[in-house]
């Protein structure tokens, strides 16, 4: 069974020269065309009649054929304006497909909700992300938009290496941590270069993320949003300096020794541990400590909770 009409090289070709798109669009993008990982991506994501996806990146809508028979709705976003005629023929062809033209970290939520044929949150982020803004928009749309259950997204292997790490690897850092208080890695796939074309220079992966917010160790019900947002300074406090001691690197960032001390005791985490070795919910304990004393600079989480982090 054809999981998307798209998904193989003659079809792409045949889209991409009706549209006028050949010359544009062949050298500087890499078009899936393998119909089995397109197939593979619909099984991670699991969609249903309740399913109302969000997509960045669409394209061309070779994955957004894929979704659309089996979700309630699908609403793209789509920065490349010469892939608008594309997607409004989609938009006719559809009814439960819908598209917002502009770039996914500033288009605005609401928009989208708006956009949604029927209009709604959706409830899930599935895509061929962009992979120079992969990284961000994952980790900016589950700590945003608390209405997404899950996330299945296809990013280069080092960006899914990094999502999937564990503490003391080499790949595992602030990013990791941070993304960790917001959901879990429940599934992970490789997808090689054979699979687009023109065949990129990377390896690809596919990955799906469910929320799952972090807890507070004392009430063990989830962080509220002030606490993740302080769980993701300390974290980015942390590794700011990742050579050093994580004692070394928070007080580089203005937190004071004296209390510092106080919290690593109160933890159990070694000042001189570093930052890669510590688990998201050692950071979330640490700023619990921390911000029971007063002892977070005021000025921290505007200064380093917004990025995707090291």
């Amino acid at each position: 069974m054809v999981a998307s009409p798209l998904a193989n090289p003659t079809a792409t070709r045949e889209m991409l020269e009706r549209f006028g798109l050949a010359t544009k669009h062949r050298l500087g993008q890499n078009f899936l065309v393998d119909d089995h990982v397109i197939a593979h991506i619909l099984d991670l994501a699991r969609l249903s009649e309740a399913t109302r996806v969000v997509e960045v990146g669409p394209g061309i809508g070779t994955l957004t054929l894929g979704m659309l028979p089996h979700a309630a709705s699908v609403t793209s976003i789509e920065a490349d304006r010469t892939l608008e005629p594309v997607l409004a023929d989609l938009a006719h062809e559809f009814p439960n497909f819908a598209y917002v033209m502009g770039d996914a970290l500033k288009v605005g939520w609401d928009e989208v909700c708006a956009a949604a044929r029927p209009a709604a949150e959706p409830n899930i982020l599935v895509a061929n992300l962009p992979y120079n803004v992969a990284a961000t928009i994952i980790l900016k749309y589950l700590a945003g938009h608390p209405a997404l259950d899950a996330a299945v997204v296809m990013v280069q292997a080092e960006v899914a290496d990094r999502i999937c790490a564990a503490p003391g690897s080499k790949a595992y850092g602030a990013y990791t941590a941070k993304l960790a208080l917001y959901g879990t890695v429940t599934g992970r796939f490789e997808v090689p270069p054979t699979c687009f074309m023109p065949a990129p220079h990377v390896n690809s992966a596919v990955v799906r993320i469910d929320r799952a917010r972090a807890c507070d160790a004392e009430t063990g019900g989830p962080l509220d949003a002030a606490a993740l947002a302080g769980a993701c300074a300390v974290t980015d406090a942390a590794f700011a300096q990742r050579r050093k001691t994580i004692r070394n690197s928070m007080a580089a960032r203005g937190f004071d020794k004296a209390a510092l001390d106080a919290a690593f005791a109160a933890c159990g985490i070694a000042p001189t541990a570093r930052a890669e070795t510590l688990a998201s919910a050692d950071f979330v304990r640490l700023h619990a400590v921390l911000a029971a004393v007063g002892a977070m600079p005021a000025d921290l989480p505007t200064r380093f909770s917004a990025g995707e982090g090291r």
